[in-house]
């Protein structure tokens, strides 16, 4: 499909280009890129409702300020796709996240306008402030620095850590504050709770247009400085608050709200802001999905629909002939209420992601027992084993790739103190189009090394309940880790009975000669399925599904060093010291000569494409497990005429 920009869009090339524009113009300039965004999107996937809420802000910050001298750093980032459009990469917006395609987030060697790298929240303010104090200490006053940050990543600890140094670092630097009420999710907690109250107040809307306005007529001189009525507006914005002002606390000045979608507003209060030094908040409102009703309604389906009919919103869902294998965490979502129902001690918990890791489904059933605690993933962590110190039974479920903020708590709060937190890690592994910064491949390298921890990885959906009705029983007193894939499983039945699994027992899926597979978590089906293949060569590899990577079943690797000089390791996390790692130290403990090769994630940055896609690169799809075996086995195959 030939999908073209509109009449103003095709002649922007890059900011310069936006700049030559009348201010009048902006208002179709804001209209035809909306419809970009929605036209490319619906035809090649991608983050959409964020992007489109933030049209208004995109175009006024590239028209006032001069990027990318003026440093622009964008929050998560699936929200910048019009700044990637008005800055060079209108024509190859098309390949978005797509293999080789240009990146779904701001990425720094991509875009010299793409000042930070960011996936994850919550980072731009500190980000923006190191960039201003950098350029104060190079004697480049005249530079601006701006962050945009949603209400939904302003909740992380690492947010108000940066507004706490911002207030007296006297740098040159403009947060804006998106409040939209939604991240993926609606958010929660106090800070949406005063928000609401600041943006629904009839007085202070009213005030917050006119105090500035009142205090540029006053006499400033030496009887009434400027120092002096900036005390008095915010004395007099506290007298009309419920509370004072969270943002001023902190030592910053403090605009708005203002209405995000007006861009003539949004344009004349960024210039006059330009003015003003030192570190400031602009507090606008907007609407995820704005621009497209559906999107408007179902914030969280439209957050990343697929691909749709932009006129009807039908989302395209393929109609499978027969019943297909549920999504891992959809498994995890169902079961937990199942263990739940039986076990009054289970408690969920999910900082800020209930759709993705479908712990939605127990909020739902069980609103008493199951928390959404915010972009929170250090609290998160901390709360679940505050919870196990009074006996409940905790499953936090968290991305990996979001685990990984919570290491600190992971150490100190849970394994040191040994307390029987569950830790469900969702998008365990190469996780497709997100890219780098979502692919949850270091976990089992992470916390393989932390004492008085399990960490196990289901190979399908029978061994993911398994492992969780484990971890739950009375007699586990350890920290648990149950990693697992995005995306489909391998059991269209899939509700099968519970049965223990012991910590460090693994299964041996077949016998075979001369080489032994080992494999953790999903990747193993990958290897079934190469065997398949390498059966016609007249090559019998046998195949260990491990399941722990702490403890590991020695009992079954003695097996296996004993019988077999050849072995080949199979992860889906990276190979420095993950679970091959684990084996060779296991080689060397007991002084096992054999010929090892480890299969998994290359210690190296893997971009975005389609998971298949991402495995056929790193070697360890289908097709690269029976590679490897040939090539171990190469003397031992018979080649017939």
């Amino acid at each position: 499909m030939n999908i073209t920009a509109g009449q103003l869009l095709s002649q922007i090339q890059n900011p310069a280009d936006l700049k030559k524009l009348s201010k009048e113009q902006l208002h179709q300039v804001c209209e035809e890129l909306r419809q970009y965004i929605i036209d490319v999107v619906s035809v090649h996937g991608g983050h959409f409702a964020a992007s489109l809420g933030v049209v208004e802000l995109t175009v006024a910050l590239h028209y006032v300020f001069n990027t990318p001298y003026d440093q622009l750093v964008w929050d998560v980032g699936h929200q910048a796709y019009g700044h990637k459009i008005l800055t060079g990469r209108r024509d190859v917006f098309p390949t978005n996240r797509k293999y080789k395609g240009i990146s779904g987030f701001p990425k720094r060697d991509e875009s010299e306008y793409d000042t930070f790298g960011v996936g994850h929240s919550s980072t731009s303010i500190s980000a923006a402030l190191g960039m201003a104090m950098a350029s104060h200490y190079k004697g480049e006053f005249d530079r601006q620095h701006i962050a945009v940050i949603g209400d939904g990543a302003m909740t992380a600890g690492m947010a108000f850590e940066a507004l706490n140094h911002a207030g007296v670092a006297n740098a040159n630097v403009l947060i804006i504050l998106n409040d939209n009420c939604m991240s993926i999710d609606p958010n929660v907690g106090a800070l949406k709770e005063y928000l609401t109250d600041i943006t629904t107040s009839p007085t202070y809307n009213k005030l917050r247009d006119d105090v500035w306005n009142l205090l540029g007529k006053l006499p400033v001189g030496k009887n009434f400085t400027r120092d002096m009525a900036s005390k008095l507006e915010a004395s007099l914005k506290g007298v009309v608050s419920k509370s004072s002002n969270l943002f001023e606390s902190f030592g910053m000045r403090y605009f708005g709200p203002i209405d995000g979608h007006n861009i003539t507003k949004l344009a004349d209060t960024l210039q006059d802001l330009k003015d003003i030094p030192g570190p400031k908040l602009l507090h606008i409102v907007t609407t995820k999905g704005k621009g497209y009703a559906l999107a408007e309604k179902d914030q969280t389906t439209w957050h990343a629909p697929g691909l749709f009919d932009k006129i009807t919103g039908e989302i395209f869902r393929k109609v499978p002939e027969r019943p297909q294998p549920p999504k891992y965490q959809d498994v995890f979502g169902h079961t937990i209420i199942e263990l739940a129902e039986k076990n009054d001690k289970i408690l969920g918990i999910t900082p800020a992601m209930p759709s993705g890791s479908s712990l939605k489904f127990m909020m739902e059933k069980m609103p008493e027992r199951a928390f959404d605690v915010g972009i929170c993933e250090q609290h998160a962590v901390t709360l679940s084993a505050g919870m196990a110190t009074q006996g409940m039974r905790v499953f936090c479920t968290i991305y990996s790739s979001f685990f990984q903020r919570a290491f600190d708590q992971a150490v100190h709060d849970v394994c040191i103190q040994k307390l029987p937190v569950i830790f469900c890690l969702d998008r365990a592994g190469l996780v497709g189009e997100d890219g780098p910064t979502h692919h949850g491949v270091y976990d089992i390298a992470y916390m393989r090394g932390i004492p008085n921890v399990i960490i196990s990885a289901p190979m399908n959906e029978e061994e993911l309940r398994n492992l969780m009705y484990s971890a739950q029983l009375a007699d586990n007193n350890m920290p648990y880790v149950i990693r697992y894939p995005r995306g489909q499983g391998v059991m269209p039945e899939w509700r099968t009975p519970f049965k223990a699994i012991k910590p460090g027992t693994g299964r041996k899926l077949r016998d075979g000669k001369d080489i032994a597979i080992l494999s953790l978590g999903h990747p193993g089906n990958f290897a079934t399925e190469a065997i398949r293949e390498l059966l016609a060569d007249g090559l019998q590899p046998a195949h260990y599904d491990m399941r722990f990577v702490k403890p590991l079943d020695e009992e079954m690797l003695h097996e296996v060093f004993t019988n077999y000089d050849k072995v080949i390791t199979i992860e889906d996390g990276t190979i420095t010291g993950g679970f091959g790692s684990a084996i060779l130290e296991f080689m060397a403990r007991h002084n096992y000569k054999a010929e090892l090769r480890m299969l998994g994630v290359p210690d190296k940055i893997i971009e975005h494409g389609k998971p298949d896609e991402l495995f056929r690169e790193c070697g360890y799809d289908a097709a690269g497990i029976a590679r490897a075996v040939r090539e171990m086995m190469k003397n031992k195959i018979t080649v017939t005429a």
